[in-house]
């Protein structure tokens, strides 16, 4: 690392700038002052159908579709030093395209907009972009990275815990899908998410648009630009756009957050037991003291980084839909980290992915694990009993097996003296912690075959 990223105050710029350089599209300040210039030349040429001045001429629309597609660091820094001058962030935008455009009816450029018309559809593109083409891309590696693996270990018997202790066994494949389908509903409502957006003044009334041109529906044309920006148009506001569905994204991502925590602990704890063995790279070093060691960094990593993200989302969800009357600009300093949060949640949901391609299920460890706690059969066959009319067989079998070590051999004479039918009897006798599992492979299976669906996959 040198130059810039070496003296950087965030990390997201500094030690993690070049892997999340692609975000700087959606999150940056170029980002933002580009995203401006396309709200306005949107408007300008929108304007046209209108009648309110002359027609473009094919020179004039072209030098405005000039100045959005091609909008680069010249540009941001031409803008910017008209912004040192005005000391206003969307009056530089609109004074650089009124120079760059050189239109013969230069009073289209932001022509009845307020500066939070130009903002609102300005962040919430870049919102929904980031979203389409890194969340749910990001997203959807991991939980084909958690199809894959569950497939392969579907059938495989895994231990488990409640409360810390061993409990009835299930497969490593089926806990893997418990995560599958909740990471998966997520994905399902990102997937439909629609931000939204508004171009109705500088209190939501259209004023100075309706006072200028009464005649004009000025509604009809604020839904079809708003729509023509691929968002929802917030039919109703005040000088702010609400930010309503900011925070519903804000929240959804919380929640995948949580979810992701929930999967990082856990692989931290199979990784603690045994039972998933991370893969050991030549050149890694694991501690600065112990040769010995392979630390399960990616999980750790993306735990941090997620807890870090949830923070920072509660936060925004909250300040960014509260504002005192028409408006108050507390909000503009805020909005502009929302890209810090979002940072946050796409290194770990990379992390989480890279710890994933760096494991795998330790099968022997497992049936080891399963095969010294034969105690575990207490419940099948204490619920066999009911059915076969026994007096108490919880109790029997809490006598037998709560707070002691048990022994295979206790659990087949137990088996081998309690009243039921022969029939059951074999049945029991015959059963292992390791076949245990129930329904698990079936329900693993049939996660995974919705999901892939969901995905696309098949």
């Amino acid at each position: 690392m040198s130059g810039a990223r070496a003296w950087a105050l965030s990390p997201l710029d500094g030690r993690y700038g070049e892997r999340l350089a692609p975000l700087g599209a959606y999150f940056s300040e170029m980002a933002l002052v580009r995203a401006r210039v396309r709200v306005e030349v949107a408007h300008a040429r929108a304007l046209d159908a209108l009648g309110l001045f002359s027609p473009l001429t094919p020179d004039e629309d072209r030098r405005l579709c000039d100045l959005a597609d091609g909008f680069g660091e010249d540009a941001f820094a031409a803008v910017k030093a008209i912004e040192a001058e005005t000391r206003h962030d969307v009056k530089a935008v609109e004074l650089y395209l009124r120079e760059g455009a050189a239109l013969r009816e230069p009073n289209r450029l932001h022509f009845a907009l307020t500066s939070e018309d130009v903002n609102n559809l300005a962040y919430s593109t870049l919102f929904s972009a980031y979203v389409r083409e890194q969340q749910l891309p990001a997203l959807g590696a991991v939980l084909r990275a958690l199809i894959t693996w569950a497939r392969d270990t579907a059938s495989a018997p895994f231990p488990s815990r409640t409360h810390g202790q061993p409990a009835t066994p299930t497969t490593f494949g089926k806990e893997l899908a418990v995560y599958v389908e909740r990471l998966g509903r997520c994905h399902r409502v990102l997937s439909g998410l629609r931000l939204s957006g508004k171009l109705n003044g500088a209190t939501g009334t259209h004023g100075a648009a309706a006072a200028a041109a009464p005649q004009i529906d000025w509604r009809a044309y604020e839904k079809r630009l708003v729509e023509g920006l691929g968002l929802e148009l917030n039919p109703i506001s005040t000088q702010i756009e609400d930010h309503d569905s900011w925070a519903r994204w804000l929240h959804e991502s919380r929640l995948l957050s949580s979810i992701l925590v929930d999967l990082c602990r856990d692989m931290w704890m199979y990784i603690s037991n045994g039972w998933v063995v991370q893969r050991a790279r030549p050149g890694e070093v694991g501690s600065s003291t112990m040769p010995h060691k392979v630390n399960p960094i990616r999980f750790e990593n993306a735990e941090g980084n997620l807890e870090l993200s949830s923070a920072l989302m509660a936060f925004l969800a909250e300040k960014l839909t509260r504002s005192r009357m028409q408006r108050d600009l507390s909000d503009s300093t805020v909005s502009r980290n929302v890209g810090v949060a979002l940072s946050h949640l796409s290194l770990a949901l990379d992390e989480v992915r890279a710890g994933l391609a760096g494991v795998s299920l330790d099968r022997a460890a497992c049936t080891r694990a399963l095969d010294a706690t034969p105690e575990l059969l207490a419940e099948p066959i204490m619920t066999a009993l009911r059915l076969e009319g026994h007096p108490d067989p919880y109790a029997a079998l809490k006598s037998l097996t709560r707070g002691r070590a048990v022994t295979g051999e206790e659990i087949a004479a137990f088996v081998a003296a309690a009243p039921m039918r022969e029939e059951t009897r074999q049945r029991l006798a015959a059963l292992r912690p390791t076949a245990y599992v129930g329904l698990a492979e079936q329900i693993c299976g049939d996660v995974l075959d919705a999901a892939e669906q969901a995905l696309g996959a098949r």
